[in-house]
C-alpha cells in the first residue's frame, strides 16, 4: 500500500469521524432541552392536595396522573374515598383531577383509569 493511499485513507477516516462527532454533538445539545419534571409518586405527595386525610390504603401513578384510596375525616364523619390526581408541573405538586371529567375513556393512562375510576 503506497503512501498516497494511506494519506487518502487517513483523510477519509478523519472526515468520517468529524461528521460522526458533529452528529453526536448535535444530538447531545438537543438532549439538553428542558425535560419534564419527574412527579414524586408517594402517598404523602399525592395526598397533599387534600385536607383531613386519616390514612392512605393504596395509590399509584402513571404519566403525570395518579389515584389514591384514602380515608378522610374523623370520627363518625370518617369515610373511604377514591380520588384521581394530576401533576401540575407549573406548581410542582399534585392537584385534584375531577373524576367526572378525567374518568372518560382515553383521558387517563389505563392503570390510573382502572384503579382510580372504577371504585366507590
Amino acid at each position: 500500500m503506497g503512501t498516497g493511499y494511506r494519506v487518502l485513507l487517513a483523510v477519509a477516516l478523519a472526515v468520517a469521524l468529524a461528521v460522526g462527532l458533529g452528529v453526536a454533538a448535535s444530538r447531545a445539545s438537543a438532549s439538553t432541552s428542558a425535560a419534564p419534571v419527574a412527579a414524586p409518586c408517594t402517598a404523602a405527595a399525592l395526598s397533599a392536595a387534600y385536607t383531613h386525610v386519616d390514612s392512605v390504603q393504596g395509590y399509584g401513578c402513571s404519566d403525570g396522573y395518579g389515584y389514591l384510596w384514602m380515608t378522610v375525616g374523623t370520627g363518625v364523619a370518617e369515610v373511604g374515598v377514591t380520588e384521581v390526581v394530576r401533576y401540575d408541573e407549573a406548581a410542582a405538586q399534585w392537584v385534584n383531577a375531577d373524576r367526572a371529567y378525567y374518568c372518560v375513556a382515553g383521558r387517563l393512562p389505563e392503570y390510573v383509569n382502572r384503579w382510580g375510576c372504577h371504585s366507590n
